[in-house]
């Protein structure tokens, strides 16, 4: 029985969960397969609205504290519900909520076998509340079990098209990488547990008191980021994104990439030193994600993979925030720590938001279409209307684009650059100074690469023709990105209350007595209240004038006639922009870093005449390219070296017990074996 140090009514919610959870995963297995989509969404909202209950007490309150027995060997295991793990809980809860309601339409078009369609549902609800264990335990060795069911039940996640090798290879990818993230932490933790004799996560703590900081951080950000997708460490994205169904990839992009933010955050936490270098290198090193994650995503055709590289993207900008943060706390200013750590924690959110509503209208888009080759695509904002406008929507907020809430964070984060340029330190200037540089490409190229995606989709004439026509996906796919469009709005309109909730969760954490009617944020808290009217008034101007023109329109005929071709009507739909064609410059420009693999040799100057030929090209990972796959490649050749012993000879496999047995009985002989 769970016994609880605190909070008894907190406790109890807690008992209601677990209790809701065990006979949310049974009764899944044994209902109808009709019904299993329904009772997994009820399970979710249950879920959902009580952990927010705890999450909404432990933002408002100085956290919550219970505890589970652990046995004699790990001691009782702590689950804290802080305002950071609040955060990241309402987060969770949220993007699967919608995962889940999507997912119910989604899933339609599939026809797998029960057991299938079984087993997903269950680790879709496991998956949610292995999550929420993550936020909330901080005992070392409960927290890795948490981060090991996380990890297996999205691996199952992803394989949900099991028949598909394309699907198994991205599997066994993102599994290898996880369990190096898992390794990484296990090294962190027996570290501490090795200085300080405790699995609590204080004990983190207590060694940053006594000890370097840098190393140990290094671990963990090693291990963390590799779940959250930093540049190097970020291979399996690209891969299991595009593998998993489409409400899995919204999802896994809005929230479990967060865990390992997550889990950064709540190591910093514990820093007693080394902030401004800390600061300095997570600066540096997401500024480079930043870059090289939209880099590729404004080259890829495929449009999952696309968003998948845009995830990357925000994640070196949510790093960005994140080393602003570092520098403040080292220097002591109040105002970096808003802007930068406020900054990451706001476009957290924002990102699961926009991100997963973007990967659940392209799986509309590939439910319809059946591919995700956007080069085969077009025209579809006349046949899907209301998906074309979501993703437009989408597009604009993480372009960071006012007045879509994208623009909110990415302004706290650009503030807290501009604030920190203010330094005596001639090189923490001119890291600053190079980082709005680079936040300005980024944010340059994340509006071409959306203008690229959006254009080729949704825009001009269909390229090719589809099986079957496509239209409109069904509301019950609709609704749940309505509500997270919503949720966008409410940011936008509403930026100052978030403002003081994270004003809330930073004076939680990090008991820096921040106060919003202080002149250095109410400045920022002006800003963006200003902001959020005129995006306010925007909208609405918009809305008057459509309704000005409906009332206008609404008696006359409608008719429709072929867009004007400037006097010139292409013969043929190929003739039109592709996704290729649109960002060769821009691939060509940074060739060094976009690998571009193709199986033809570009035309030459002198070729008056040329021959008929075939043409196909696509973009390598310059990490996979340079590093993995070769590491892979010798790795291989050296187990080679010892094929030899497994050579199907009895012979030789008894030869191999015999010759063990005389090296056991020699050492033990010679006293070499105790």
């Amino acid at each position: 029985m769970i016994g609880f140090a605190t909070l008894e009514n907190s406790g109890f919610l807690f008992n209601i969960y677990i209790g809701i959870l065990l006979a949310g995963l049974i009764g899944i297995v044994i209902i109808s397969e009709r019904l299993k989509p329904y009772l997994s969404a009820l399970v979710v909202l249950l879920i959902s609205f009580i952990t927010s209950v705890l999450a909404i007490k432990g933002i408002s309150s100085n956290g919550l504290e219970f505890f589970i027995p652990g046995g004699s060997f790990i001691g009782d295991i702590p689950l804290r519900i802080d305002a950071l793990s609040a955060w990241f809980m309402l987060i969770i809860n949220l993007t699967v909520t919608t995962g889940v309601l999507y997912g119910i339409g989604y899933l339609r078009a599939y026809k797998p076998i029960k057991s299938v369609i079984t087993l997903h549902w269950v680790l879709l609800v496991l998956f949610q509340s292995s999550m929420l264990w993550v936020c909330m335990v901080q005992n070392s060795i409960a927290f890795l079990i948490a981060w090991e069911i996380m990890s297996l039940s999205s691996l199952f996640l992803v394989l949900f098209d099991h028949t598909d090798s394309k699907v198994i290879k991205a599997g066994i990818n993102y599994m290898v990488q996880m369990h190096l993230s898992v390794a990484f932490l296990t090294v962190a933790f027996i570290w501490v547990y090795f200085k300080t004799g405790t699995f609590d996560f204080k004990g983190i703590g207590t060694y940053f008191g006594s000890n370097a900081n840098l190393w140990l951080f290094v671990v963990f950000f090693l291990g963390f980021g590799l779940k959250a997708g930093f540049m190097g460490l970020h291979s399996w994205l690209p891969h299991a994104h595009p593998a998993a169904p489409s409400h899995v990839s919204g999802i896994m992009s809005g929230v479990i990439v967060k865990m390992g933010i997550y889990g950064i955050f709540r190591v910093i936490t514990f820093l007693k030193a080394d902030y401004i270098l800390l600061g300095e290198i997570v600066l540096t090193f997401s500024v480079l994600t930043g870059l090289f994650g939209i880099m590729n995503a404004a080259v890829h055709r495929d449009f999952k993979k696309m968003l998948a590289y845009c995830t990357i993207e925000n994640i070196g900008i949510i790093g960005i925030g994140i080393g602003v943060g570092l520098i403040g706390l080292g220097r002591g200013q109040n105002v970096l720590i808003f802007l930068g750590f406020g900054g990451a924690l706001l476009h957290v959110l924002n990102h699961s938001l926009f991100k997963s509503l973007l990967f659940y209208s392209a799986g509309s888009v590939y439910q319809q279409t059946h591919t995700r080759d956007m080069n085969q695509l077009g025209g579809l904002i006349k046949k899907m209307p209301q998906t074309a406008l979501l993703f437009l929507i989408g597009a604009l907020a993480i372009g960071g684009i006012p007045p879509f809430n994208g623009f909110i964070s990415e302004f706290l984060i650009y503030s807290g650059l501009l604030a920190g340029i203010q330094s005596v330190d001639i090189a923490q200037t001119t890291l600053m100074v190079v980082s709005v540089a680079g936040m300005s490409i980024i944010g340059g190229i994340s509006v071409f690469a959306f203008t690229k995606t959006f254009g080729t989709i949704f825009l001009g004439s269909a390229r090719t023709e589809l099986h079957h026509e496509p239209r409109e996906v069904s509301n019950i796919m609709l609704v749940p990105q309505y509500l997270i469009v919503l949720v966008m709005l409410s940011i936008a309109f509403f930026s100052g209350y978030f403002i003081d909730v994270i004003l809330t969760i930073l004076n939680g954490v990090f008991n820096v007595n921040m106060e919003v009617e202080n002149i250095d944020f109410l400045r920022y808290s002006l800003v963006l209240q200003h902001i959020s009217l005129y995006s306010f008034l925007f909208f609405a101007g918009i809305g008057l004038l459509f309704f000005i023109r409906r009332a206008i329109t609404r008696k006359r005929e409608i008719t429709y006639n072929s867009t004007w071709g400037c006097g010139y009507t292409a013969p043929t739909s190929r003739m039109q922009y592709s996704g290729k064609s649109f960002t060769k410059p821009l691939s060509k420009l940074f060739n060094f870093v976009l690998i571009e693999k193709k199986n033809f040799n570009e035309l030459k100057n002198n070729e008056i005449f040329p021959v008929s030929r075939k043409y196909s090209s696509s973009y390598l990972d310059f990490w996979e390219h340079w590093l993995i796959n070769p590491a892979i490649k010798y790795l291989g050749l050296f187990i080679d070296l010892f094929k030899f012993f497994q050579n199907g000879r009895i012979q030789a496999y008894v030869l191999y017990g015999i010759v063990f047995i005389l090296i056991v009985f020699i050492g033990t002989v010679f006293n070499l074996l105790h």
